[in-house]
């Protein structure tokens, strides 16, 4: 194992999935990964355990979350994951105020404050001031966690990202690691970019994925297919206006389609979040049917009922994203990383099946900590 400092991040939006990564960096303590863990897709990357990470600014618009503690922002309302880690110091590093812009739907007031926002009335940071702060920590990626549809807040952190010089990580879907103009403007800055929407560890979208491969494998025919999903998160009720679903439902959609041995019509192929169910909290529950031909066009059908905890379905995701993304900062890489957008994103520039991205991602961290090794 190579000797390594730390990786310092910064986090835009201190929800669940911000939630469980902290815990999860803090679960994951050297002792545990000496002696067997359950849950990390690899234990190391470049010699970096989870436990070696940092987080070093922070930014969230919730009164609860702001002026606080990030150690224990985390744990605030509306957040609802599972704590499977309470255990967490104060880091010393307090959640600033971030420009509110399209992060906080309408239709959110509408609702109990401990489901929904409750906007702070502290002063918003400028775009030069997070510079500033991101500069001033010396977090060396930036990781967008704003709600769905805030496409304006997505462009903006990546915007910021640029200016203070570090890597840049894109959770949601809003198309910046697949929009040609800022990928290329990441590249020309030589800063690693990871994205766009991320895949949950084993989540609805990725399980989607495998069945619908399988079937152009097996030689069954996918006629139509459907994937439903229900939660009681901030994320379910975000979603609740459909106005802000068009990035979403193409992201989720367009994966399913890329695996597809022939493009579904879009009449028989429906993919996207369903209705908020307030207790499920952070529990997602996803229902995929497929109906297909087989051998002598005999019709066949296939249905199935997924229960996941939707942040540390993230989380063990994310983790893995960093450490590669400072794995490429390492060696100076910029611009898209391709294997590891192509492995953890919905909606990476270029799509390829999940099992070309993961050779692609094995060979990414094997040939990087190579490089490393050698210096």
């Amino acid at each position: 194992m190579l000797k390594k400092g730390g990786i310092r991040i910064a986090i835009a939006g201190l929800g669940n999935c911000a939630s469980a990564l902290i815990q999860g960096i803090h679960y994951y303590t050297p002792e545990r990964c000496r002696d067997g863990v359950v849950g990390l897709m690899h234990r190391e990357i470049g010699g970096y355990l989870p436990c070696d990470i940092q987080v070093v600014a922070a930014f969230d618009v919730d009164a609860r979350k702001v002026g606080t503690d990030v150690s224990r922002a985390i744990f605030a309302k509306p957040n609802c994951t599972t704590v499977f880690q309470s255990d967490i110091p104060d880091s010393g590093v307090i959640v600033r105020m971030a420009p509110v812009l399209d992060g906080i739907s309408e239709h959110m007031a509408d609702y109990a404050d401990d489901r929904t926002f409750i906007r702070s009335d502290a002063r918003e940071l400028t775009k030069d001031e997070i510079v500033s702060e991101l500069k001033r920590s010396g977090a060396e990626i930036l990781l967008n966690y704003v709600p769905v549809g805030s496409e304006k807040a997505a462009r903006f952190y990546a915007e910021c990202a640029l200016e203070a010089g570090i890597a840049f990580i894109n959770n949601m879907p809003v198309f910046i690691a697949s929009d040609k103009a800022f990928a290329d403007r990441f590249k020309a800055r030589n800063l690693p970019i990871i994205g766009d929407d991320i895949k949950s560890q084993l989540g609805a979208t990725i399980t989607h994925r495998v069945l619908t491969d399988l079937f152009a494998k097996r030689g069954v025919k996918l006629l139509r297919t459907y994937q439903l999903n229900t939660g009681g998160n901030t994320d379910f009720l975000n979603m609740k206006n459909q106005q802000r679903l068009a990035s979403k439902k193409t992201s989720k959609t367009e994966a399913v389609q890329a695996v597809a041995k022939k493009r579904i019509e879009d009449e028989n192929i429906h993919v996207g979040p369903s209705d908020y169910v307030p207790w499920q909290n952070d529990n997602k529950i996803c229902f995929i049917r497929m109906e297909g031909h087989l051998f002598g066009d005999v019709p066949m059908d296939l249905e199935l009922r997924l229960s996941v905890e939707d942040s540390p379905n993230s989380a063990g995701v994310v983790i893995d994203m960093i450490r590669c993304c400072k794995l490429a900062l390492e060696n100076g890489i910029g611009g898209v990383l391709e294997g590891p957008s192509a492995y953890f994103c919905k909606h990476p520039p270029v799509q390829y099946t999940d099992d070309d991205a993961y050779q692609m991602i094995e060979t990414f961290i094997r040939t990087s900590t190579v490089k490393l090794a050698v210096r």
